[in-house]
C-alpha cells in the first residue's frame, strides 16, 4: 500500500473517530434532556439535590474514571495500545458525563427556585469540576504531545478526587445547603472557575513532574527495561508538557485572584483583608512565579523543575483543603 493510501486511510479513521464523538455528544445531550423532562414533575422545593438523576449520572461517570485509571495503569505497565485507547476513551466519556450532569443540575435548580446554586458552590461539585477540568487539560495534552503513557500519573490525582467525593457522599456532605446572597455573584463564579482551571493545570504539571522523575531515575541507572523506559515518553516531551501546563495554569490563577478581589469588594466592601485563604493565595502565586524565575533566570531544568511542580501542587492542595479546615475565615 502506497504512502498516499496510508495517509488517506489515517484521515478516514480520524474523521470517523470525530464523527463517533459528535454522535456520542448529541446522544448524551438528548439523554440528559429526557432525564430532565422526566424529573420535571418531581422537582419541588423540598427535594434534595442528591435525589436527582443528574446526581446518579455523576456517580456513574466517576465509576468510568476509576475504570479509566485502572486501564491507564495497565497500559503503562504492559505497553498495551488497546488498553491505552480504551483508557483515553473512557476518560473522555466520563468527563462528558460529569460535565453534562453538572450543567443539567444547574438548570434544574432554577426549577427548584434556588437561583443561588451553581455547580461551583458545594465542595462535592467543586471536586467534580476539578476532575472534569483536569482530565480535559490532560486529554488535550495527550493528543498534542503524545504522552498517553504518562496518563496514569494524572489519573491517580483524579482518582483521589473521586475518592474524596465518595467520602463526602458517605458523610452526608455532598448536598449544598442554603446560599447566602454574597455567593450569588458573577464575580464569584468567574473567580472559582478560573481557580479550578488553574488547579487542574497545576495537577497535570505535578503528574508530569512525577513521570519525569520516574523516567529520569531509570535513565540515570542505565536501565534498559521496565515501564519507565519502555512506556513513558522521553524526558523532553514530558518536560515540555509539564511546562506548558504551568504556563496555562499560572496566568489563569492570577486572573482568578484578581477576580476574587473584585468579588470581595462587592461582598465585603474591601478588595483584600489578608484572610487566611487570601494570604495562602499569595503564597501559591509566589510559588509558581518563582517557578518561572528559576526556569528562565536561574536556568533550572529537568529534575529540579519536576520537584518544584510537585511541591507547588502539594501546597495548592493544602491551600484549598487544609487552610479552610485549620484556619476558617470569611471564605469558610
Amino acid at each position: 500500500m502506497g504512502r498516499a493510501s496510508l495517509n488517506r486511510l489515517h484521515l478516514n479513521r480520524h474523521s470517523l473517530s470525530w464523527l463517533c464523538w459528535v454522535a456520542v455528544l448529541v446522544a448524551s445531550i438528548v439523554i440528559m434532556a429526557l432525564l430532565e423532562h422526566v424529573e420535571t414533575d418531581i422537582l419541588t422545593s423540598s427535594i434534595q439535590l442528591d435525589q436527582l438523576y443528574t446526581f446518579r449520572v455523576g456517580a456513574y461517570a466517576n465509576l468510568l474514571l476509576v475504570a479509566s485509571t485502572v486501564l491507564y495503569l495497565w497500559h503503562t505497565w504492559s505497553h498495551s495500545e488497546a488498553a491505552g485507547k480504551w483508557a483515553s476513551d473512557l476518560a473522555a466519556l466520563a468527563t462528558l458525563g460529569l460535565l453534562l450532569s453538572l450543567v443539567t443540575r444547574w438548570i434544574e435548580t432554577y426549577y427548584l427556585h434556588r437561583p443561588g446554586h451553581v455547580p461551583l458552590n458545594g465542595l462535592y461539585e467543586m471536586m467534580a469540576s476539578f476532575s472534569v477540568i483536569t482530565v480535559l487539560i490532560y486529554l488535550v495534552m495527550e493528543r498534542v504531545y503524545e504522552v498517553r503513557s504518562a496518563g496514569a500519573f494524572v489519573m491517580i490525582i483524579v482518582l483521589a478526587s473521586v475518592l474524596f467525593q465518595i467520602w463526602l457522599v458517605a458523610t452526608g456532605q455532598a448536598v449544598t445547603g442554603n446560599h447566602i446572597p454574597m455567593l450569588r455573584s458573577y464575580w464569584m463564579y468567574a473567580h472559582v472557575l478560573g481557580n479550578f482551571v488553574g488547579y487542574g493545570a497545576f495537577a497535570v504539571a505535578a503528574a508530569m513532574g512525577g513521570a519525569f522523575l520516574f523516567r529520569n531515575r531509570a535513565e540515570q541507572h542505565h536501565q534498559t527495561s521496565g515501564f519507565a523506559i519502555c512506556s513513558l515518553p522521553d524526558l523532553q516531551r514530558i518536560d515540555r508538557s509539564m511546562h506548558h501546563a504551568v504556563l496555562l495554569g499560572f496566568p489563569l490563577f492570577t486572573i482568578a485572584t484578581i477576580l476574587g478581589a473584585m468579588w470581595a469588594y462587592e461582598a465585603w466592601g474591601r478588595y483584600w483583608a489578608w484572610d487566611p485563604q487570601e494570604t495562602w493565595a499569595v503564597i501559591i502565586w509566589l510559588v509558581y512565579a518563582s517557578y518561572f524565575c528559576f526556569r528562565y533566570i536561574g536556568k533550572w531544568s529537568g529534575q529540579r523543575m519536576a520537584w518544584w511542580s510537585i511541591i507547588g501542587f502539594g501546597i495548592t492542595v493544602f491551600y484549598f483543603l487544609g487552610v479552610r479546615m485549620l484556619w476558617p475565615g470569611l471564605h469558610a
